[in-house]
């Protein structure tokens, strides 16, 4: 049996606020959204495919320390558009969790961003290759795992 991600559901806490970061910011584009009070919800993604549903039942932000989410990864189609994220992500004021483009690991062609949406929530947006030459923040372990 071979599957593969059908799409990616986060809670959040304000949909609002959300649906701006992730439609605006990141360019997804609004496929369906609920606007009942108590069941709010907004599902994106690009030519009707659905890629992220965003929840507002959420009363606290991300918890790292805490079972399920680790990061969502998302990749561009080049280390370019990864660079024109980077810009666009500091101009709304988002919290980076390194300075720039980083690689994966050390030696690596592969790498990106890392960085937080307004809950919290760990993200990334990389390329399989293009960062050759980028720092790596930790030579022990994979750039994505702890940060």
């Amino acid at each position: 049996m071979t599957l593969r991600t059908g799409h990616l559901g986060l809670n959040v806490i304000d949909l609002d606020r959300s649906l701006a970061f992730y439609r605006d910011v990141l360019g997804f584009g609004l496929i369906a959204e609920g606007k009942e009070d108590d069941r709010r919800y907004a599902f994106l993604g690009a030519d009707g495919h659905l890629v992220l549903t965003l929840w507002q039942q959420a009363r606290q932000p991300y918890d790292s320390e805490r079972a399920g989410l680790h990061h969502l990864a998302l990749e561009a189609d080049s280390i370019e558009q990864v660079r024109e994220y980077e810009t666009a992500l500091r101009a709304y004021g988002v919290d980076f969790a390194y300075d720039g483009v980083v690689a994966h690991s050390e030696g690596a062609g592969s790498g990106g961003i890392f960085f937080h949406d307004p809950d919290g929530t760990r993200l990334e947006i990389s390329v399989p290759s293009g960062a050759e030459g980028a720092p790596a923040p930790n030579s022990s372990a994979p750039t994505c795992g702890f940060f």
